[in-house]
């Protein structure tokens, strides 16, 4: 193997470590986000809507992000 072919090979797992940390950073953020979410459904206050749906609105956004970081490892 050549040596570029090397350079390119170890680039090519950086991009792809880099590429499954941030999934997994992602996924523990809706991890976080769905345990605050159960706590707060369960409790009487209902006056927290506004952080229901912030909380909604990050998780969407986490999935998106997730979904296009593993569509660039399918390439």
């Amino acid at each position: 193997m050549s040596e570029k072919s090397k350079e390119e090979l170890i680039e090519a797992q950086k991009q792809v470590i880099g590429i499954l940390f941030e999934v997994i950073k992602r996924l523990q953020a809706n991890n976080d986000l769905d345990e605050e979410y159960f706590q707060i459904i369960s409790s009487d206050n209902k006056t927290k809507n506004q952080r229901l749906i912030k909380i909604l609105d990050e998780r969407k956004e986490n999935a998106k992000i997730v979904g296009r970081l593993l569509e660039q490892l399918e390439i």
